[in-house]
């Protein structure tokens, strides 16, 4: 079955994509979910449209999102965290504490769902998450976590 997806749906594709899924999947889940649309001529003719008038908007956004990158660039990321005698984190440190870090540090703001981190982390040290702040504009944050 060929769809049109109405929202970014992650490990299948992003807004406007036209994918193919098993049609129990679209049937059951995407559409009535309003995640997607069934692919059919009048559909996709409308998504065309609508796909070049966000064009522009899109490089718009795209620009000041890359502003945002390079003050990422320019700051150093420090999250503190309450540790233990053999440097253990109580807990961990999530993409939401990162995020805020992000913002705390540099202005940003960066929706902490669009973060992901590749471990878990739970101890001190230096690591790095992913950032997919576009289809097309992806960033690895380097962050430090220390003692509080």
């Amino acid at each position: 079955m060929r769809i049109i997806l109405l929202k970014d749906v992650p490990n299948l594709g992003y807004k406007n994509d036209v994918v193919e899924v098993k049609n129990g999947y679209g049937r059951n889940y995407l559409i009535p979910q309003n995640f997607a649309i069934v692919a059919n001529r009048a559909n996709l003719a409308k998504v065309e449209e609508l796909s070049r008038q966000s064009a522009r908007k899109q490089e718009k956004a795209l620009a000041g999102l890359k502003a945002g990158i390079a003050k990422l660039d320019a700051a150093k990321i420090t999250i503190g965290a309450k540790v233990g005698t053999t440097e253990k984190i109580f807990g961990s440190v999530t993409n939401v504490q990162i995020a805020e870090a992000i913002k705390k540090a540099t202005g940003v703001e960066v929706d902490r769902r669009r973060i992901s981190l590749e471990e878990d982390i739970k101890t001190l040290g230096t690591y790095t998450a992913n950032i997919d702040f576009h289809k097309d504009l992806k960033y690895d944050l380097e962050f430090e976590v220390v003692a509080e």
